[in-house]
């Protein structure tokens, strides 16, 4: 009898087993499945993989010209972001390029354009190059209104990303890529709305800056797994 006994209970401890474990692979292929929906629903492939993977050796190299040359910029090896600290381009407070900024964006600008139109399986999926002005919080001095302080940090900004879009036609690029600069070259005015911060601060010169950014037609994999948390 108690061997009976001890029989039923390891019985039943086999189907428990059992079934915890065919509960953990339900739940593995659920998961699955919803991941695909997702991707599916989505418009993820496979090409977007693809196109990704070319984006980030892109990346890498465009990063690895800029440092040969000795060029100052922050490169985003998984999205292409680039952040160029407005030091190298403007004077404090004005939106004019410096001698000095100039001459950065001739050396700049022809590897930017060059090495990221040189690649036909990406150059087709670029949708825009967007240049963007970024300034800190600073106070215009006599102007009191938060308002219009953000109004005016706009308005620089913006001015800053203009005056870069017009220089970098007059740089030494290949010029068979100006029809397509033109059709996709976007400026944007952030004004303050995107400080740098340093401990939970902000830190004023990293925030004068500007950004590059290339968006591509189709959706990356962090932008659909986590809605662009990895972005910058």
């Amino acid at each position: 009898m108690a061997i009976r006994r001890r029989g039923g209970k390891a019985a039943e401890g086999d189907n428990n087993i059992f079934w915890t474990t065919m509960s953990d692979l339900m739940l593995g292929l659920a998961i699955v499945f919803m991941t695909l929906f997702v991707l599916a629903m989505t418009g993820f492939t496979q090409q977007s993989v693809k196109q990704k993977v070319k984006q980030i050796e892109v990346n890498k190299e465009l990063t690895e010209k800029l440092r040969q040359e000795h060029i100052d910029a922050q490169v985003d090896e998984m999205t292409g972001d680039i952040k160029i600290s407005d030091l190298e381009l403007f004077e404090l407070g004005s939106y004019r390029l410096s001698a000095k900024g100039k001459a950065y964006l001739d050396k700049f600008a022809p590897i930017y354009i060059n090495t990221i139109f040189s690649k036909e399986d990406l150059h087709d999926e670029i949708e825009s190059i967007i240049i963007q002005g970024h300034t800190d919080s600073h106070m215009f001095a006599g102007v009191k209104d938060h308002d219009e302080q953000y109004l005016r940090n706009m308005t620089l900004s913006l001015q800053r990303a203009n005056s870069i879009a017009n220089y970098i036609f007059k740089t030494k690029y290949d010029k068979k890529y100006t029809a397509k600069l033109k059709k996709i070259l976007v400026v944007e005015g952030k004004s303050y709305s995107e400080p740098i911060l340093v401990n939970g601060k902000e830190d004023c010169n990293k925030s004068r800056r500007v950004e590059m950014r290339l968006k591509t037609k189709r959706l990356d994999i962090t932008e659909v797994l986590f809605g662009g948390a990895l972005h910058l």
